[in-house]
């Protein structure tokens, strides 16, 4: 496992993301639980974010592709809404204890 950031700088309804060896990853808490994500959207993959660390829609209750509006579930990864509806982003097995965030890179399907 890799460190990812200490566990305040993911704050509730926030996202931010990161690269880590090559693999550029976004990281959102919802309801306590840390979620991450490969950084590309499964229509064109391309990196999800309009600005940095801006990974979620307006009411930051799904995460969002700045370049097809595309709506994801943030518990999940399913696409909801937009031209890859049906699909999902690739999690990234990752845990929380008390040093931080981590997340297993390696881990890829």
């Amino acid at each position: 496992m890799k460190y990812l950031c200490d566990s305040a700088a993911l704050i509730e309804g926030k996202s931010i993301g990161f690269d880590v060896d090559a693999l550029k990853v976004l990281a959102v808490r919802r309801a306590g639980q840390v979620y991450v994500y490969a950084n590309r959207c499964p229509h064109r993959g391309v990196p999800l974010e309009w600005q940095a660390d801006e990974f979620l829609d307006a009411s930051a209750s799904l995460i969002q592709c700045a370049t097809h509006g595309a709506l994801f579930l943030i518990e999940n990864g399913e696409c909801v809404a937009g031209p890859c509806e049906g699909k999902s982003l690739r999690a990234i097995e990752c845990a929380e204890d008390t040093r931080g965030i981590w997340i297993n890179p390696a881990a890829r399907d």
